[in-house]
Protein backbone atom coordinates (compact mmCIF):
# COMPACT_ATOMS: atom_id res chain seq x y z
CA UNK A 1 0.00 0.00 0.00
CA UNK A 2 1.34 3.33 -0.90
CA UNK A 3 1.15 7.00 1.10
CA UNK A 4 1.14 9.39 -1.82
CA UNK A 5 -0.57 12.38 -2.43
CA UNK A 6 -1.91 13.30 -6.29
CA UNK A 7 -3.61 16.61 -7.01
CA UNK A 8 -7.03 15.74 -9.07
CA UNK A 9 -8.96 18.01 -11.17
CA UNK A 10 -12.55 17.77 -10.64
CA UNK A 11 -15.26 19.99 -11.26
CA UNK A 12 -12.27 22.54 -12.68
CA UNK A 13 -11.10 22.91 -9.01
CA UNK A 14 -8.06 20.28 -8.06
CA UNK A 15 -8.29 18.36 -4.90
CA UNK A 16 -6.04 16.49 -2.73
CA UNK A 17 -6.55 13.15 -2.08
CA UNK A 18 -4.02 9.97 -1.07
CA UNK A 19 -4.46 6.56 -0.66
CA UNK A 20 -4.35 6.92 3.00
CA UNK A 21 -7.34 9.37 3.09
CA UNK A 22 -9.39 7.34 0.92
CA UNK A 23 -8.96 4.33 3.33
CA UNK A 24 -9.99 6.18 6.09
CA UNK A 25 -13.21 8.01 4.01
CA UNK A 26 -14.27 4.19 3.03
CA UNK A 27 -13.55 2.51 6.62
CA UNK A 28 -15.50 4.92 8.22
CA UNK A 29 -18.45 5.48 5.86
CA UNK A 30 -17.36 9.20 5.49
CA UNK A 31 -20.04 9.27 1.87
CA UNK A 32 -22.37 11.83 0.87
CA UNK A 33 -24.55 9.15 -0.62
CA UNK A 34 -24.64 5.51 -0.92
CA UNK A 35 -26.56 4.54 -3.84
CA UNK A 36 -23.09 3.54 -5.22
CA UNK A 37 -23.21 2.42 -9.02
CA UNK A 38 -20.23 0.29 -10.81
CA UNK A 39 -18.11 2.20 -14.35
CA UNK A 40 -20.97 0.10 -16.37
CA UNK A 41 -23.97 1.74 -14.51
CA UNK A 42 -24.79 -1.64 -12.35
CA UNK A 43 -26.37 -0.73 -8.97
CA UNK A 44 -23.41 -2.00 -6.43
CA UNK A 45 -24.75 -2.41 -2.59
CA UNK A 46 -22.08 -2.65 -0.20
CA UNK A 47 -23.25 -5.51 2.40
CA UNK A 48 -20.22 -5.34 4.40
CA UNK A 49 -16.96 -3.06 3.60
CA UNK A 50 -14.37 -4.86 5.00
CA UNK A 51 -11.95 -4.85 7.37
CA UNK A 52 -9.01 -2.28 7.29
CA UNK A 53 -5.63 -4.36 6.56
CA UNK A 54 -2.49 -2.42 7.23
CA UNK A 55 0.01 -4.75 6.56
CA UNK A 56 1.01 -6.22 2.94
CA UNK A 57 -2.14 -7.05 0.38
CA UNK A 58 -5.51 -5.53 -0.35
CA UNK A 59 -6.51 -2.81 1.58
CA UNK A 60 -10.09 -4.05 2.95
CA UNK A 61 -10.54 -8.21 3.37
CA UNK A 62 -13.13 -10.23 4.15
CA UNK A 63 -15.63 -7.95 2.43
CA UNK A 64 -19.46 -8.77 1.10
CA UNK A 65 -21.14 -6.69 -2.07
CA UNK A 66 -24.26 -8.10 -3.74
CA UNK A 67 -24.23 -6.49 -7.66
CA UNK A 68 -26.73 -8.39 -10.49
CA UNK A 69 -28.70 -9.97 -7.45
CA UNK A 70 -25.47 -11.99 -6.84
CA UNK A 71 -23.33 -12.02 -3.53
CA UNK A 72 -19.47 -11.73 -3.55
CA UNK A 73 -17.55 -12.09 -0.82
CA UNK A 74 -13.37 -11.34 -0.66
CA UNK A 75 -11.61 -8.27 -0.94
CA UNK A 76 -11.36 -4.69 -1.72
CA UNK A 77 -8.89 -2.54 -3.51
CA UNK A 78 -8.63 1.20 -3.55
CA UNK A 79 -6.83 3.41 -5.52
CA UNK A 80 -6.64 6.90 -6.11
CA UNK A 81 -6.62 6.04 -9.78
CA UNK A 82 -7.79 3.17 -12.16
CA UNK A 83 -4.29 2.93 -13.88
CA UNK A 84 -2.33 2.88 -10.11
CA UNK A 85 -3.70 -1.00 -10.34
CA UNK A 86 -1.27 -1.36 -13.28
CA UNK A 87 1.43 0.79 -11.83
CA UNK A 88 1.29 -1.00 -8.53
CA UNK A 89 1.74 -4.08 -10.45
CA UNK A 90 -0.72 -6.06 -8.74
CA UNK A 91 -1.74 -8.23 -11.15
CA UNK A 92 1.61 -10.35 -10.78
CA UNK A 93 0.68 -10.72 -6.79
CA UNK A 94 -0.74 -13.86 -5.74
CA UNK A 95 -2.33 -11.84 -2.79
CA UNK A 96 -4.68 -10.01 -4.96
CA UNK A 97 -6.13 -12.87 -6.85
CA UNK A 98 -9.68 -12.50 -4.40
CA UNK A 99 -10.39 -9.05 -5.32
CA UNK A 100 -14.40 -8.60 -5.55
CA UNK A 101 -14.25 -5.17 -5.92
CA UNK A 102 -12.09 -1.98 -7.09
CA UNK A 103 -12.61 1.53 -5.46
CA UNK A 104 -11.03 4.24 -6.94
CA UNK A 105 -11.31 8.09 -6.36
CA UNK A 106 -11.19 8.92 -10.14
CA UNK A 107 -11.75 5.87 -13.24
CA UNK A 108 -9.01 6.95 -15.68
CA UNK A 109 -8.66 3.65 -17.35
CA UNK A 110 -10.18 0.23 -18.00
CA UNK A 111 -8.43 -2.74 -16.88
CA UNK A 112 -8.71 -5.91 -19.17
CA UNK A 113 -8.28 -8.34 -16.41
CA UNK A 114 -11.34 -6.77 -14.26
CA UNK A 115 -13.16 -6.66 -17.76
CA UNK A 116 -12.73 -10.32 -18.28
CA UNK A 117 -13.38 -11.49 -14.81
CA UNK A 118 -16.26 -9.26 -14.33
CA UNK A 119 -14.87 -7.55 -10.96
CA UNK A 120 -16.72 -3.88 -10.96
CA UNK A 121 -15.00 -0.56 -10.41
CA UNK A 122 -16.69 1.95 -8.45
CA UNK A 123 -15.46 5.45 -8.79
CA UNK A 124 -16.28 7.76 -5.96
CA UNK A 125 -15.61 11.11 -6.39
CA UNK A 126 -19.29 12.13 -6.74
CA UNK A 127 -19.78 10.65 -3.12
CA UNK A 128 -17.39 12.77 -0.87
CA UNK A 129 -17.59 16.07 0.05
CA UNK A 130 -15.75 18.44 -0.84
CA UNK A 131 -15.26 20.12 2.20
CA UNK A 132 -13.01 16.91 3.06
CA UNK A 133 -10.62 17.80 1.13
CA UNK A 134 -10.37 22.00 1.84
CA UNK A 135 -10.26 20.83 5.59
CA UNK A 136 -7.46 17.62 4.93
CA UNK A 137 -5.62 20.46 2.79
CA UNK A 138 -5.70 22.61 6.10
CA UNK A 139 -4.53 20.04 8.87
CA UNK A 140 -1.61 19.14 6.13
CA UNK A 141 -0.42 22.46 5.63
CA UNK A 142 -1.06 24.45 8.86
CA UNK A 143 2.31 25.33 10.60
CA UNK A 144 0.68 25.93 14.15
CA UNK A 145 0.75 23.88 17.77
CA UNK A 146 -1.66 21.01 16.72
CA UNK A 147 -3.01 21.25 12.40
CA UNK A 148 -6.35 21.80 13.23
CA UNK A 149 -5.61 24.77 15.70
CA UNK A 150 -7.75 27.21 13.76
CA UNK A 151 -10.41 24.55 13.26
CA UNK A 152 -10.59 23.08 16.40
CA UNK A 153 -13.06 23.37 19.34
CA UNK A 154 -13.77 21.54 22.55
CA UNK A 155 -17.36 20.29 21.14
CA UNK A 156 -14.47 18.33 18.93
CA UNK A 157 -13.00 16.41 21.84
CA UNK A 158 -14.92 13.00 21.72
CA UNK A 159 -16.31 10.78 24.89
CA UNK A 160 -13.70 8.69 26.87
CA UNK A 161 -10.69 10.88 24.92
CA UNK A 162 -8.85 10.91 28.32
CA UNK A 163 -9.43 8.09 29.09
CA UNK A 164 -8.54 6.18 26.23
CA UNK A 165 -5.71 8.09 25.55
CA UNK A 166 -3.80 7.44 28.97
CA UNK A 167 -4.91 3.61 28.69
CA UNK A 168 -2.79 3.80 25.24
CA UNK A 169 -0.15 5.39 26.90
CA UNK A 170 0.13 2.90 29.92
CA UNK A 171 -0.23 -0.07 27.18
CA UNK A 172 2.76 1.19 25.20
CA UNK A 173 4.89 1.36 28.54
CA UNK A 174 3.60 -1.57 29.92
CA UNK A 175 4.97 -3.12 26.82
CA UNK A 176 8.37 -2.06 27.41
CA UNK A 177 7.80 -2.53 31.22
CA UNK A 178 7.60 -6.41 30.17
CA UNK A 179 10.44 -6.62 27.32
CA UNK A 180 12.56 -5.26 30.65
CA UNK A 181 11.04 -7.97 32.23
CA UNK A 182 11.46 -10.86 30.41
CA UNK A 183 15.48 -9.67 30.34
CA UNK A 184 15.31 -9.61 33.96
CA UNK A 185 13.53 -12.73 34.96
CA UNK A 186 10.56 -11.32 35.90
CA UNK A 187 12.53 -9.41 38.74
CA UNK A 188 10.09 -6.91 39.14
CA UNK A 189 11.97 -4.91 41.98
CA UNK A 190 15.29 -4.94 39.90
CA UNK A 191 12.65 -3.28 37.20
CA UNK A 192 11.68 -1.00 39.09
CA UNK A 193 14.93 0.06 40.45
CA UNK A 194 15.93 0.70 36.91
CA UNK A 195 12.75 2.55 35.86
CA UNK A 196 12.80 4.50 39.04
CA UNK A 197 16.41 5.38 38.39
CA UNK A 198 15.31 6.50 35.01
CA UNK A 199 12.92 8.88 36.51
CA UNK A 200 14.99 10.34 38.89
CA UNK A 201 17.26 11.74 35.64
CA UNK A 202 14.59 13.10 34.21
CA UNK A 203 15.22 14.00 30.92
CA UNK A 204 18.60 15.60 30.63
CA UNK A 205 20.06 11.91 32.42
CA UNK A 206 16.99 9.87 32.26
CA UNK A 207 18.81 7.01 30.30
CA UNK A 208 22.29 7.56 31.39
CA UNK A 209 20.51 6.97 35.11
CA UNK A 210 19.27 4.24 33.71
CA UNK A 211 22.37 2.44 32.31
CA UNK A 212 23.53 3.41 35.42
CA UNK A 213 21.40 1.11 37.37
CA UNK A 214 21.30 -1.20 35.00
CA UNK A 215 25.27 -1.66 35.46
CA UNK A 216 25.11 -3.20 38.65
CA UNK A 217 23.21 -6.28 39.88
CA UNK A 218 20.78 -5.61 41.52
CA UNK A 219 21.77 -8.53 44.31
CA UNK A 220 24.30 -6.04 45.52
CA UNK A 221 22.10 -3.27 45.98
CA UNK A 222 19.67 -5.87 48.05
CA UNK A 223 22.90 -6.12 49.96
CA UNK A 224 24.14 -2.96 50.83
CA UNK A 225 20.43 -1.13 51.52
CA UNK A 226 20.83 -0.43 55.28
CA UNK A 227 24.13 1.47 54.22
CA UNK A 228 23.17 4.88 52.66
CA UNK A 229 26.62 5.76 52.26
CA UNK A 230 27.68 3.11 50.42
CA UNK A 231 24.69 3.36 47.66
CA UNK A 232 26.17 6.76 46.79
CA UNK A 233 29.56 5.51 46.48
CA UNK A 234 28.38 3.15 44.28
CA UNK A 235 26.28 5.50 42.01
CA UNK A 236 29.37 8.24 42.35
CA UNK A 237 31.83 6.25 41.83
CA UNK A 238 30.32 4.40 38.01
CA UNK A 239 29.52 8.08 37.79
CA UNK A 240 33.49 8.85 37.20
CA UNK A 241 33.14 11.67 40.34
CA UNK A 242 35.18 10.02 42.61
CA UNK A 243 38.49 9.71 40.39
CA UNK A 244 40.69 12.53 42.69
CA UNK A 245 38.21 13.07 45.86
CA UNK A 246 39.30 16.75 47.30
CA UNK A 247 37.23 16.97 50.66
CA UNK A 248 36.78 14.39 53.47
CA UNK A 249 33.60 13.17 52.10
CA UNK A 250 34.45 12.31 49.06
CA UNK A 251 37.40 10.12 50.64
CA UNK A 252 34.66 8.58 52.55
CA UNK A 253 32.80 7.78 49.34
CA UNK A 254 36.02 6.89 47.55
CA UNK A 255 37.01 4.16 50.06
CA UNK A 256 33.26 2.69 50.21
CA UNK A 257 33.79 3.01 46.02
CA UNK A 258 37.06 1.04 46.32
CA UNK A 259 35.74 -1.43 49.12
CA UNK A 260 32.67 -2.52 47.10
CA UNK A 261 34.16 -2.73 43.84
CA UNK A 262 36.76 -5.61 45.50
CA UNK A 263 33.91 -6.76 47.42
CA UNK A 264 31.69 -7.89 44.55
CA UNK A 265 34.07 -7.54 41.88
CA UNK A 266 32.26 -4.75 39.77
CA UNK A 267 34.13 -3.85 36.55
CA UNK A 268 35.78 -0.92 35.90
CA UNK A 269 33.03 0.91 34.38
CA UNK A 270 32.46 4.92 33.68
CA UNK A 271 28.81 6.25 33.04
CA UNK A 272 29.28 10.33 33.08
CA UNK A 273 25.65 12.04 33.73
CA UNK A 274 25.48 15.68 32.35
CA UNK A 275 25.40 18.75 33.57
CA UNK A 276 24.82 21.35 30.89
CA UNK A 277 21.12 23.52 30.83
CA UNK A 278 20.42 21.82 34.14
CA UNK A 279 18.79 23.85 37.30
CA UNK A 280 20.78 22.84 40.46
CA UNK A 281 17.87 21.59 42.63
CA UNK A 282 17.94 18.95 39.17
CA UNK A 283 22.09 17.90 39.38
CA UNK A 284 22.80 14.29 38.75
CA UNK A 285 24.76 14.75 41.98
CA UNK A 286 22.07 16.17 44.00
CA UNK A 287 19.28 13.16 42.27
CA UNK A 288 21.46 9.99 42.58
CA UNK A 289 21.87 11.22 46.43
CA UNK A 290 17.85 11.07 46.70
CA UNK A 291 18.16 8.20 44.90
CA UNK A 292 19.98 6.43 47.23
CA UNK A 293 17.78 7.73 49.75
CA UNK A 294 14.73 6.34 48.57
CA UNK A 295 16.37 2.76 48.67
CA UNK A 296 17.92 3.05 51.88
CA UNK A 297 14.58 4.62 53.31
CA UNK A 298 12.47 2.01 51.81
CA UNK A 299 14.19 -1.53 51.62
CA UNK A 300 10.77 -3.36 49.71
CA UNK A 301 10.04 -0.34 47.80
CA UNK A 302 7.91 -2.53 44.76
CA UNK A 303 5.80 -4.02 47.63
CA UNK A 304 5.08 -0.69 49.10
CA UNK A 305 4.20 1.01 45.82
CA UNK A 306 1.99 -2.56 44.86
CA UNK A 307 -0.12 -1.97 47.97
CA UNK A 308 -0.72 1.71 47.94
CA UNK A 309 -4.04 1.95 47.57
CA UNK A 310 -4.29 6.00 46.20
CA UNK A 311 -2.17 8.62 45.76
CA UNK A 312 -1.62 9.67 49.07
CA UNK A 313 -0.11 6.03 49.93
CA UNK A 314 2.10 6.76 47.16
CA UNK A 315 3.32 10.29 48.28
CA UNK A 316 3.84 9.02 51.43
CA UNK A 317 7.15 6.62 50.20
CA UNK A 318 8.61 9.62 48.83
CA UNK A 319 7.78 12.64 51.16
CA UNK A 320 11.02 12.17 53.45
CA UNK A 321 13.46 11.76 50.75
CA UNK A 322 16.43 13.57 50.61
CA UNK A 323 19.99 13.82 49.85
CA UNK A 324 22.55 13.37 52.40
CA UNK A 325 24.00 16.02 54.58
CA UNK A 326 26.41 16.63 52.80
CA UNK A 327 24.53 18.12 49.67
CA UNK A 328 22.84 20.62 52.34
CA UNK A 329 25.64 23.20 50.92
CA UNK A 330 26.63 21.89 47.84
CA UNK A 331 25.39 21.06 44.49
CA UNK A 332 28.24 20.06 43.29
CA UNK A 333 31.90 18.22 44.70
CA UNK A 334 33.98 20.97 46.83
CA UNK A 335 31.84 23.91 45.32
CA UNK A 336 30.18 25.26 48.69
CA UNK A 337 26.85 27.17 47.63
CA UNK A 338 25.24 30.09 49.77
CA UNK A 339 21.80 28.19 49.71
CA UNK A 340 22.19 25.99 53.26
CA UNK A 341 18.90 23.42 53.16
CA UNK A 342 18.09 19.95 52.91
CA UNK A 343 17.49 18.59 49.19
CA UNK A 344 14.05 17.31 49.50
CA UNK A 345 11.70 15.95 46.69
CA UNK A 346 9.35 18.61 45.67
CA UNK A 347 5.58 17.86 45.13
CA UNK A 348 5.57 18.10 41.28
CA UNK A 349 8.86 15.70 41.17
CA UNK A 350 7.15 13.10 43.16
CA UNK A 351 3.81 13.37 41.08
CA UNK A 352 6.63 12.91 38.09
CA UNK A 353 7.84 9.67 38.80
CA UNK A 354 4.37 8.79 39.96
CA UNK A 355 2.89 9.33 36.55
CA UNK A 356 6.49 8.35 34.36
CA UNK A 357 7.20 5.15 36.30
CA UNK A 358 4.96 3.76 39.53
CA UNK A 359 1.38 3.91 37.69
CA UNK A 360 2.37 2.14 34.72
CA UNK A 361 4.39 -0.57 36.81
CA UNK A 362 1.39 -0.67 38.87
CA UNK A 363 -0.67 -1.18 35.57
CA UNK A 364 2.05 -3.43 34.23
CA UNK A 365 1.41 -6.03 37.74
CA UNK A 366 -2.06 -6.22 38.36
CA UNK A 367 -3.31 -6.05 34.35
CA UNK A 368 -3.04 -10.07 34.18
CA UNK A 369 -4.69 -10.72 37.41
CA UNK A 370 -7.32 -7.43 37.89
CA UNK A 371 -10.02 -6.95 34.96
CA UNK A 372 -10.69 -3.53 36.24
CA UNK A 373 -7.22 -2.14 36.55
CA UNK A 374 -7.80 -0.08 33.77
CA UNK A 375 -10.33 2.13 36.07
CA UNK A 376 -8.62 1.46 39.10
CA UNK A 377 -5.10 2.90 37.69
CA UNK A 378 -7.11 6.16 35.77
CA UNK A 379 -8.75 7.21 39.62
CA UNK A 380 -4.94 7.71 40.58
CA UNK A 381 -4.41 10.13 37.88
CA UNK A 382 -7.79 12.04 38.46
CA UNK A 383 -5.93 12.47 42.14
CA UNK A 384 -2.66 14.27 40.61
CA UNK A 385 -2.72 17.54 39.79
CA UNK A 386 -2.22 19.03 35.77
CA UNK A 387 1.91 19.05 34.75
CA UNK A 388 3.02 22.29 33.95
CA UNK A 389 4.95 22.41 30.87
CA UNK A 390 4.91 23.91 27.10
CA UNK A 391 2.44 21.30 25.75
CA UNK A 392 -0.39 21.85 28.50
CA UNK A 393 -0.30 25.51 27.93
CA UNK A 394 -1.09 25.25 24.33
CA UNK A 395 -3.80 23.10 24.62
CA UNK A 396 -5.17 25.81 27.74
CA UNK A 397 -4.71 28.62 25.21
CA UNK A 398 -7.24 26.69 22.84
CA UNK A 399 -9.65 26.53 25.53
CA UNK A 400 -9.56 23.43 27.38
CA UNK A 401 -9.54 23.60 31.03
CA UNK A 402 -6.73 20.93 32.60
CA UNK A 403 -8.15 20.11 35.81
CA UNK A 404 -5.76 16.84 36.23
CA UNK A 405 -3.64 14.56 35.27
CA UNK A 406 -5.75 12.12 33.62
CA UNK A 407 -6.16 15.28 30.97
CA UNK A 408 -2.86 16.71 31.08
CA UNK A 409 -1.19 13.21 30.31
CA UNK A 410 -3.40 12.36 27.98
CA UNK A 411 -3.25 15.78 25.90
CA UNK A 412 0.91 15.34 26.00
CA UNK A 413 0.15 11.80 25.00
CA UNK A 414 -2.25 13.26 22.10
CA UNK A 415 -0.35 16.13 20.96
CA UNK A 416 3.29 13.60 20.96
CA UNK A 417 1.49 10.83 18.97
CA UNK A 418 -1.12 12.74 16.71
CA UNK A 419 -0.70 16.14 16.28
CA UNK A 420 3.07 15.99 16.01
CA UNK A 421 3.34 14.00 13.30
CA UNK A 422 0.23 14.87 11.47
CA UNK A 423 -1.64 11.88 12.31
CA UNK A 424 -5.15 13.27 12.06
CA UNK A 425 -6.93 10.49 10.11
CA UNK A 426 -6.11 8.54 12.81
CA UNK A 427 -6.78 10.83 15.75
CA UNK A 428 -10.61 11.19 16.90
CA UNK A 429 -10.66 14.94 17.04
CA UNK A 430 -9.36 14.54 13.29
CA UNK A 431 -12.37 12.51 12.61
CA UNK A 432 -14.99 14.34 13.84
CA UNK A 433 -13.73 17.44 11.73
CA UNK A 434 -13.36 15.84 8.80
CA UNK A 435 -16.91 13.66 9.19
CA UNK A 436 -19.12 16.77 10.30
CA UNK A 437 -19.44 19.39 8.14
Amino acid sequence: MHEYFRYIRCNTKPQLMNEKLLQYLWNFKVFTHFNFTDTDGNSVEILNFGKWNTDSGPDFLMAQIKIKNIILAGNIELHVKSSDWIFHQHSKDPAYQNIILHVVFQNDADIKEFKDQNIPTLELRNHIDKNIFQKYEKLLKENQFIPCEKIFSIKKIPINFHEENVLKKLEAKSLEIEADLQLYKNNYEAVMFHHLAYSFGLRVNASIFKQIAESIDFTIINKILQHKTQLEALFFGISGWLENPKDSQMKIWKREFDFLKAKYNIPEITIRPKFLRLRPPNFPTIRLSQFADLYFQHQNVFSKIISAANTNALHEIFKEVEASQYWNNHFNFTKISTIDQPKILTKDFIELIILNTVLPIKYTYHKHLDENIGDNILSYYNEIHSEKNSIVQEWKKLGLKVKNSLESQSLIYHFKNYCEAKNCLNCGIGFKILKES
